[in-house]
């Protein structure tokens, strides 16, 4: 929905953006997370037809926002997915790093306190807000406990418990690296993790039906 106050981003803030292309090859963490996910969603022809006819309305979108940061894994499954949707929208999309512009984040905290990212924010071509998008749908959510399992209690105490003993420095660091190779093998693999870049798309269309 539009603000209700003016947003510190302006048409001319947005032009100041970084395109994708220039953000990836930006020196970015997870590079690789990054393009995978990107070329790995595929939008449906229902939701191509859904998200081109939002375009073509007289109050559709023209032009969005993407709020993140590199070392997140909603941001490295989402950013991929928000510009997907721009481009089957056909406009334009600018990246800001969330830590660099407080000012920007702060107008869209989640549950009104916490700094989540990604953020999406739509606009028409008057640059009125048309609506947001923030962290993860609500099907990745409900699923989150299937990530806890793959990644396991990284807790010392924990660690300890598996090992028999109380873990030194490096068997927390060692365990700790074996539970990223899980969930990133995870991420490549799983029908859930794919299902939640879908369910964003769908999510998003809904959300601009709502505003146009």
């Amino acid at each position: 929905m539009a603000q209700a106050t003016e947003s510190v981003i302006t048409r001319e803030r947005f032009a100041t953006g970084k395109t994708y292309q220039e953000y990836i090859e930006s020196g970015i963490r997870n590079r690789e997370q990054f393009d995978d996910n990107y070329g790995s969603l595929a939008i449906s022809g229902e939701q191509q037809t859904a998200l081109s006819d939002l375009a073509s309305q007289p109050n559709g979108p023209d032009h969005m926002v993407i709020i993140g940061e590199d070392w997140c894994p909603d941001v490295y499954r989402g950013m991929p997915v928000g510009v997907r949707i721009a481009e089957a929208l056909g406009i334009e999309v600018r990246i800001f790093e969330r830590d660099e512009n407080k000012d920007m984040i702060a107008e869209y905290l989640k549950d009104g306190e916490f700094e989540s990212i990604p953020v999406y924010i739509f606009y028409n071509a008057e640059h009125v807000e048309l609506g947001h998008f923030i962290e993860r749908p609500a099907l990745a959510n409900e699923q989150m406990d299937q990530l806890y399992e793959v990644l396991g209690d990284m807790r010392p105490e924990a660690i300890g418990e598996r090992l028999g003993h109380e873990p030194s420095e490096e068997e927390i660091q060692q365990a700790r690296a074996e539970g990223r190779e899980r969930y990133l093998e995870w991420q490549r693999t799983s029908e859930t993790w794919a299902n939640w870049r879908v369910a964003a798309v769908d999510e998003v269309i809904e959300l601009l039906r709502g505003a146009v």
